[in-house]
């Protein structure tokens, strides 16, 4: 076989965009051209690549497989890349970011400072949320993740960062809002609005409960911290959320903090990495500003309170 690089970025972009025709819109060619590099690449391999579904164009098993390889040829690719601008001293080229729903609401900020510096710097951002972001990793084409307390795993390398403090938050009409010290036991009976399953602050706060003997009553699971905020401030239960995506709610008194004996739950916030993966020179550069001005730049903050540094 004579495969070229061409040709297998092409079947990427094809994969991706799941038409011949919007695979030659992204990659700037014609959809004849786009069509005779995949035909010449089938008959180079000796099998179908392609399934025809309705206008969809879908992997083969063969299909699927090759791309299993592209995408390490493409890291590949990526590390050469780096490892070159790094003999040059050139700080520029991608990153690509995968960051739980939550950190998003902090990362945008740490992004526009880092990019301030490198200009020259193009920034992929991925959201999902833990139990994903755990199987992205495995994927070659990740540079970093940013999650919070990864499951101890000898793959991977994790550096906290900043505190990530989770908050007990009601609507201002709920009997608990303004009441002082309330025993955890009480909430015990109470009902929860909760994320999905594989939330890293569901597990947090399961698990809190449970060390503490107290029953969590989830009643109502929701894809998103805006849905949960909504959902408890109409009053259908109480949520327990990350400081960093209340700031505005609590500002102008829409919810508010319960304040709980035991909480908050200050976890903290990793950037994390597969062992043995070569960072590029703009990832390294990242990982090190990260580490370093996070905590000046993004520490989560009570509109009654200081901010909450933990040390």
């Amino acid at each position: 076989m004579h495969l070229t690089l061409r040709q297998l970025q092409i079947f990427d972009a094809v994969l991706q965009q799941e038409s011949f025709t919007r695979a030659a819109d992204a990659l700037h060619l014609t959809q004849p051209a786009v069509s005779m590099q995949m035909r010449q690449l089938e008959e180079q391999i000796g099998v179908p690549l392609f399934d025809h579904v309705g206008k969809k164009i879908r992997p083969t098993d063969a299909g699927r497989e090759l791309h299993r390889h592209t995408t390490l040829i493409g890291a590949k690719m990526r590390d050469l890349e780096s490892a070159m601008e790094e003999f040059r001293g050139v700080h520029r080229g991608e990153l690509d970011l995968t960051v739980a729903s939550t950190a998003n609401y902090f990362m945008p900020k740490l992004i526009a400072a880092f990019c301030a510096c490198h200009a020259r710097v193009q920034v992929r951002l991925q959201v999902s949320n833990q139990t994903h972001i755990l199987e992205t990793l495995s994927a070659t084409n990740q540079d970093l993740a940013i999650m919070g307390q990864p499951p101890e795993d000898s793959e991977l390398v994790a550096r906290a960062f900043l505190d990530n403090p989770l908050m007990v938050i009601a609507s201002p009409e709920h009997p608990l809002a303004g009441r002082r010290k309330i025993p955890l036991t009480e909430l015990g009976c109470q009902p929860f609005i909760t994320r999905e399953p594989g939330s890293g602050t569901r597990n947090a706060a399961e698990r809190h409960f449970s060390r503490l003997g107290v029953e969590f009553h989830s009643v109502m699971e929701m894809s998103s911290n805006e849905a949960i905020k909504q959902a408890v401030e109409a009053g259908l239960g109480l949520g327990i959320l990350s400081l960093h995506t209340l700031e505005l709610e609590l500002a102008i008194r829409r919810l508010v903090t319960l304040d709980v004996e035991s909480f908050p739950i200050v976890r903290q916030w990793f950037v994390v990495h597969r062992k043995g993966k070569r960072l590029s020179a703009v990832a390294q550069s990242f990982l090190t500003f990260i580490t370093q001005q996070a905590r000046p730049l993004a520490s989560p903050k009570h509109p009654q309170q200081a901010p909450l540094l933990i040390p």
